[in-house]
């Protein structure tokens, strides 16, 4: 989608702090983090949210868990913990309509799970 911004992020059109690639996940620090560390993992081709995936962006959020541990190592939380959510929807608090998933660490983050 042209006008996405995470499609414009994964094009490298807008500059972001990338911590991951590789040919069809992309990770960036968020610019809003909520946590010392928080990182974004979004598929490279378009999809609006869990409830749209399709063949493509199914196997690469399939790997996201994989990608997320691998990111959580290198971010110094492995041990401490860290969590991995997607929102869906508005209610969700989604507010950018492509799939993405937050990888949130480096304090308690307790029982809230709204950001």
């Amino acid at each position: 989608m042209s006008d996405c911004l995470f499609c414009k992020i994964a094009r490298k059109e807008i500059p972001s702090a990338i911590v991951y690639e590789d040919d069809t996940l992309v990770a960036f620090k968020d610019i809003s983090p909520q946590a010392p560390v928080h990182i974004l993992i979004i598929p490279k081709a378009h999809c609006e949210g869990l409830g749209d995936l399709n063949p493509e962006t199914a196997a690469a959020a399939a790997r996201v868990t994989q990608v997320a541990a691998r990111i959580a190592a290198d971010h110094g939380v492995e041990a401490s913990g860290w969590r991995l959510l997607s929102n869906c929807g508005p209610d969700s608090g989604q507010t950018v309509y492509h799939l993405h998933f937050h990888l949130l660490g480096g304090k308690p983050l307790g029982g809230r799970l709204c950001l």
